[in-house]
């Protein structure tokens, strides 16, 4: 076991659509896997959400988000269970704030104070379970899948509100670029981590 109790490690990773957190993940699970340490995955609730019916993308709203942090966090809690060494989280709960908060600047809507200190309050239960965060960050000039219909101006609102978010909360994490060395770097911190914690 990567740990000594029974808490498994968790890595979340957070960014705007087509940065590369997936990929990410991957890596960091292949590099695992080859130092013999067990990896399950946890992510991607707002696909489930949206396959439900419920604003997604542009059209979030501060029911769907909370659907979505919820369904986040129960995700998160069964892979947690599974007796795996390493959960790796792929949207890590606060993107789906990030996600609503573009979205109501995207149409030019203002949330209540209330709906976002909620959000938030329920979002913040799981930064003190990730033991590592990467933020990805936007980079126009890498190509991104034409088979999905993704308007630029909310793909950078989010990449700006997932960033704005992480500071102003004086959130720890790593930001990763499109970068290879970047991209290296985080994937040799989450293995370094990992093994690290093994050896204690």
């Amino acid at each position: 076991m990567v740990t000594s109790s029974s808490q498994p490690h968790r890595i979340a990773v957070l960014g705007t659509h087509s940065t590369g957190k997936t990929t990410l993940l991957n890596r960091i699970e292949k590099e695992l896997r080859g130092h013999g340490v067990t990896v399950t995955r946890a992510g991607q609730p707002g696909k489930r959400i949206a396959a439900a019916g419920l604003p997604a993308m542009q059209h979030h709203t501060a029911q769907s988000t909370e659907r979505i942090i919820a369904q986040g966090i129960l995700d998160e809690t069964n892979a947690a269970a599974q007796g795996a060494d390493v959960v790796l989280i792929d949207h890590a709960a606060h993107e789906a704030i990030a996600y609503f908060e573009a979205a109501m600047a995207f149409r030019a809507e203002t949330p209540t104070r209330r709906e976002r200190d909620r959000l938030l309050t329920l979002a913040s239960t799981q930064l003190p379970k990730y033991d590592l965060l990467f933020a990805t960050v936007l980079d126009e000039s890498v190509p991104v899948d034409t088979s999905h219909d993704y308007d630029v101006h909310f793909r950078r609102l989010v990449d700006d509100r997932v960033h704005r978010l992480l500071a102003n909360d004086v959130i720890p994490h790593q930001r990763v670029t499109s970068d290879p060395d970047s991209q290296a770097h985080a994937v040799d911190i989450a293995v370094q981590r990992c093994l690290k914690e093994e050896l204690v």
